[in-house]
Order: structure tokens, then sequence, then C-alpha cells
């Protein structure tokens, strides 16, 4: 292989960069809403600040009790991260620089280190203008939301008849279902559903019937789920029983697929409330039971540990019916994204959705995504320029139809 001059690798990275800077994504897994969901839309600086990414990174440097700092108004939790990650020391995190990078594609000047302007910025906002501010910037056509219809606040905006939003597109989320069955019987029950602790037929019978209308209610793109990293499957627990006799039968019989996200333990910490979770190995081979023994259902898998990675990968090059996405969680920083972008194109060339934001805050589509973005033009370039090196020169129309594969095809191929 003949080395690569150095202005044909400019210029590849020149056709990468537009093509991935141009084209706009499909946000597969978010926290976000739209502005009807009225206060389930977290936006603006004080919502960026108080992230609990931010939280857990604060209270490392603080002697103040969990307790005390849960009982300051989110304002003055807002100052004091402010004043310790940003002000007395430098905020080289990757969460802090991402509340920098919002501020600065904001028009904003960081520099001045001014949080009273940033907050009269963000004042003067209408948030639903606002909201097609931020996709713009973010360069994002549409976001697949995160839909618990066993929260009590989230239930009454979709037995409404509110109007839709279609930027945002809905997912079911199962966990209070799967994960805490105990506690979804009594709601099921209050809404008509005729079932038992015990998963009897007439229990299987009425939860497939709540998927099914819960799908339809939501037009959700697919069910989705977060596991712990002792999943288990198959198993004798509820969680078991129904995944086997009433989630997979219904993906099968919907087309929805099934998204598991695993790898999450819950409340390590419980006194850090949400930024108390952390990270576990688990074993790939429960997905590779699923797949073989599933043919016909879809899955799409993320896992939150490093570890993980390279045999899901490998996982995926057998199995058709498994889509592999996103750096989740934890794994959303620079030289994780760069590190597990480059196996999974060197693995599974193309077939793979590289990247979701997870953003909690609607601001912070615009940095996961300028940060995301730059890496993933980087190696892409890196990989177009060995095919070159070798004799094969992509057009510029088929990197962008590459990149639009990335971006957000290969996902609505995948879920049909």
């Amino acid at each position: 292989m003949t080395e690569l001059r150095a202005d044909i690798k400019c210029a590849i990275r020149n056709q990468v960069s537009q093509a991935v800077d141009e084209t706009l994504i499909t946000d597969i897994h978010t926290h976000i809403y739209p502005h009807t969901f009225e206060a389930l839309l977290l936006w603006g600086i004080d919502e960026l600040l108080t992230y609990h990414y931010l939280i857990a990174e604060t209270m490392r440097y603080l002697d103040m009790g969990y307790e005390h700092f849960w009982a300051l108004p989110k304002r003055a939790q807002a100052e004091l991260v402010w004043k310790t990650l940003f002000i007395e020391r430098s905020p080289v995190s990757e969460a802090c620089r991402g509340v920098l990078t919002t501020l600065e594609k904001l028009g904003l000047d960081v520099s001045k280190r001014d949080l009273e302007a940033y907050r009269k910025f963000f004042a003067e906002q209408k948030v639903d203008k606002y909201i097609d501010k931020v996709f713009e910037l973010a360069r994002v056509k549409c976001v697949v939301m995160t839909n618990d219809p066993f929260d009590d606040t989230e239930i009454g905006y979709w037995l409404d008849s509110r109007q839709r939003d279609e930027r945002f597109r809905a997912a079911l989320r199962l966990d209070a279902l799967l994960n805490s069955w105990h506690t979804a019987v009594p709601k099921l029950k209050e809404w008509g559903y005729n079932v038992s602790s015990e998963i009897n037929s007439q229990t299987v019978s009425e939860v497939r019937r709540f998927l099914v209308e819960w799908l339809n209610r939501m037009n959700a793109v697919y069910m989705a789920v977060s596991l712990p990293p002792s999943f288990a499957f198959p198993e004798a627990s509820p969680r078991g029983q129904l995944i086997s006799e009433c989630i997979l039968p219904t993906a099968r019989e919907t087309g929805k697929p099934f998204a598991m996200m695993i790898g999450v333990k819950k409340l390590t910490n419980p006194a850090l409330r949400l930024a108390g979770d952390s990270v576990g190995k688990a074993n790939i081979d429960v997905v590779e039971y699923l797949c073989a023994n599933y043919p016909d259902v879809k899955f799409l898998v993320t896992m939150l540990s490093r570890e993980n990675q390279h045999e899901l990968c490998v996982a995926a090059r057998k199995f058709r019916n498994l889509h592999v996405f996103g750096c989740w969680w934890f794994l959303n920083n620079p030289s994780l994204i760069d590190e597990i972008t480059r196996m999974r194109l060197e693995l599974l060339g193309l077939s793979m959705t590289p990247q979701h934001s997870d953003a909690r805050v609607l601001d912070q589509l615009i940095y996961k995504w300028a940060h995301s973005r730059r890496i993933i033009a980087e190696v892409l370039t890196d990989k177009y320029a060995d095919l070159a090196a070798a004799g094969w020169q992509a057009t510029e129309q088929e990197i962008r139809r590459d990149v639009g594969a990335l971006f957000g095809d290969n996902f609505w191929r995948f879920v049909g």
C-alpha cells in the first residue's frame, strides 16, 4: 500500500468534514420533550449547570452534605456548580466543556464568565422558537424521546389531544414494567388492565394489550428498557417472564424493535440521587441468546461498560437483527467515542449508528453533536484515507451517502 500524499488526505478531510457538518441527524435516544410537555422540557443555563454529571463532579470538591445541596433552590445549586467548577477551577471535564460550547454557539461570550448575563439571555427566549434555534444549531432533524407511561406527570400529556411536534418521536419506555413489576401491577389495574402479581395467561394477555395500545397511542418507534449488568435471560423472574411472554411476542407482531441499554447500576450512591448511578460489565451471552433464539425480532442495543464494546461488535457481526448504537452515558467522552467508533467501523463497516446524544436538557443537543461530529469526522477521514492509499478513492457523493447512513438512515432502515 502506497503512502497517501498530504494534499489528497487534506481534500478527503474537507469533503468528510463538509458532509458531517451538513447532514441532518436523527438523534435516536434522548430525554427531551416538545414545549407542549411543559415542565418535562428542561432548558436554559440553570438546567445545564444542574445536569447530574456536573452535580456529581461538584460534590467531589465540597464538604457540604448531600441533603444540604438538594435542599437548595435550583438557582442556588446552579450558582454553586458554576463557582466550584468554572470559577475556582478550570472547566476541563467534558460535561463542563459542553456548557461552554453550548453558550459559545448560542453567541454568548464565555470569556466574560458572566452567569447573570447568560441567565438574561435565556430569560428572553420564547421556548417554542428556542427549540427551533437549538435544532438548527445542532443540525438535528428529529429526536426520539424517552416516554414512560408509568410517570404520573407524563401520562397526562398522552391522554389529552394536544398537537404533536413531529420532530419529537416517541419510544415506549418499560423500566417500571420490567424492573419494578410489583409497583407496575397496581397502576395497570387502575388503568383497567386485569393483571395480577402472578404472571398467568390472563396477565400476559393484558400486558400485551397494554403494550400494543401504548405503542399505538404514542406512535412509538421502539420499546426500550435500561438494564443492570446482572441482566440474565432466560430467567424465571417477573422480568424474564414478561420479556419472553409479552415483550418479544409484541415486538414480533408489531415489528417494533426492543431496545436494551445494558450495564447501569442504579443508585450506587443513593445520596446523589440521579447522579448516583454507576456502571458494570454485562454478559454478552444474553444478547447473543436473544438474537439467536428470536431471529424475527429486531434488537437495538447499547452497552454502558467500555469492556463490553468489543464483544458487542463481534455479536453484531453474527446477527443482522442486532443494531448497535451510541456511546452511552459514561462512554460519551471524546477519547472513548473515538476508540469505539474506530472499532465499530473496522468490525461492522457502516452498519451501525455511532452516536446518540442521551440529552436530558434541550440545549445539550448543541454541544453533544458539535463534539461528536468532530470526532466522527476525524475517524471517517482516516478510514477514507486508508481506502485511498489502497487505490479506492471515495467520491463526494459516496461520502455523503455513508454519512447519511450513520446519522439516521441506518436507524430508519432497521426500524422499518
